[in-house]
């Protein structure tokens, strides 16, 4: 069975625009998830949707014991009778969530049900199947969980913050609500990033009729750049699987014969940090300045080793018409279009990467086409009006089916 198909007309834009209630629980480092509720929460108030959002912060986590978190991570009771008083007075058509771990919790679908809402859940990545919620475990892919009514394997190996106790809350949390049937008959439709996401959710036992696939999308548009800086560029987190040692053991391989500039912080700072022939670190940078950068750079360097959700550099790229060089896993392959919007290579091989650059480099008029492409990417797909249409129709499809 193929993807669910979602059909458009200006006369069902024009429909009754639903009531909507945005739910999420921040993470204690924001990151692109707590960006995406807050630009939808924007989208839906821009187009006269009445919108009531309700937010827990993990911040709160320093103030609870091991035992409060665990009992809150199966079931919230006071984020279940909050909510519940939040549906019953607001009246939303439709609950949207998008991070649920570890405060809000599952609870929060059936105080939806009680009162009538239909219930969207995002699913920005991989929790539903893996409880570190990333499916990378020690350097390398790991799907030993999936499909697994009981993910156990996390537990020995302490997948969740390389601690087997704080797995096993998450591996239980997730186990209990199988068997209640939480996953498959609370949630009215799942939000899925990329196709690839939605068929590891299938796999991982999510009903496949209730997985309709869309996009991040950036609010504003950046605007085309003339990529005249004579730079490649990498944004991103300074991470092991982020792909960072692969980035710097192709630009030795390459003798710093073109300039690379590295924005981001992490971990692995001192690594970026050390004098490298044609190397330069920035920091972290505000997003003004990346886009700046992006306007200006001749290509962007993606060499993520591990299973991306959706990440918001892509598409911010693709907005300044700039071509990514990308490793070919997972989404990333799906989002980057080899010989179209960029080039792929093989995950964790810098030759592989070095010869993308350099053949990229000898290219520049194909380079050129890719900046159109991407472009072009970018204006049909992951535009703020184009996720509208998109979804209104996943809020139509789950008020019906809660119906």
């Amino acid at each position: 069975m193929g993807e669910p198909v979602l059909r458009h007309s200006a006369a069902r834009t024009a429909m009754t625009r639903p009531k909507v209630a945005l739910v999420h629980n921040r993470y204690q480092q924001p990151g692109g998830e707590d960006v995406v509720f807050s630009s939808e929460a924007a989208l839906l108030a821009a187009r006269s949707h009445d919108v009531v959002s309700f937010s827990l912060d993990n911040a709160a986590i320093e103030q609870m014991s091991r035992l409060q978190l665990a009992t809150s991570s199966f079931w919230n009771r006071a984020v279940h009778r909050e909510l519940g008083r939040l549906f019953r007075e607001a009246r939303p058509e439709v609950a949207h969530f998008h991070n649920t771990f570890p405060l809000i919790s599952p609870a929060a679908y059936y105080a939806a049900r009680d009162h009538g809402v239909a219930v969207v859940q995002t699913v920005h990545n991989y929790r539903l199947i893996c409880p570190a919620g990333t499916l990378y475990r020690q350097g390398a892919i790991c799907e030993e969980c999936v499909g697994r009514a009981t993910p156990w394997p996390s537990v020995v190996h302490g997948c969740y913050r390389a601690s087997r106790a704080a797995t096993a809350v998450g591996a239980g949390m997730l186990a209990f609500h199988r068997s209640l049937g939480t996953w498959n008959n609370l949630v009215d439709a799942y939000i899925a990033l990329t196709s690839f996401a939605r068929r590891k959710l299938i796999e991982g036992g999510i009903p496949e009729s209730k997985i309709v696939v869309k996009p991040n999308f950036l609010a504003a548009d950046p605007g085309v750049g003339e990529h005249a800086g004579r730079f490649a560029l990498f944004v991103g987190r300074l991470t092991p699987e982020k792909g960072l040692e692969t980035l710097l053991e192709a630009w030795e391989r390459l003798d710093g014969a073109y300039p690379l500039k590295i924005v981001g912080g992490g971990p692995l700072e001192a690594l970026v940090a050390k004098p490298r022939q044609g190397v330069e670190w920035l920091g972290r940078q505000p997003v003004g300045r990346v886009r700046a950068l992006m306007r200006d750079a001749s290509f962007l360097v993606f060499p993520s080793e591990w299973y991306e959700g959706f990440p918001m550099t892509l598409v911010e790229a693709f907005a300044t018409g700039l071509p990514v060089i990308a490793s070919a896993l997972g989404s990333i392959a799906e989002i980057v279009s080899d010989n179209k919007t960029g080039r792929l290579f093989a995950p964790g091989d810098s030759c592989d990467l070095a010869a993308a650059v350099e053949w990229s480099l000898s290219h520049p008029r194909e380079l050129v086409q890719m900046s159109r492409h991407a472009r072009q990417e970018f204006e049909n797909n992951y535009t703020a009006e184009r996720n509208y249409e998109l979804l209104l129709d996943i809020y139509r499809r789950a008020m019906t089916r809660a119906a």
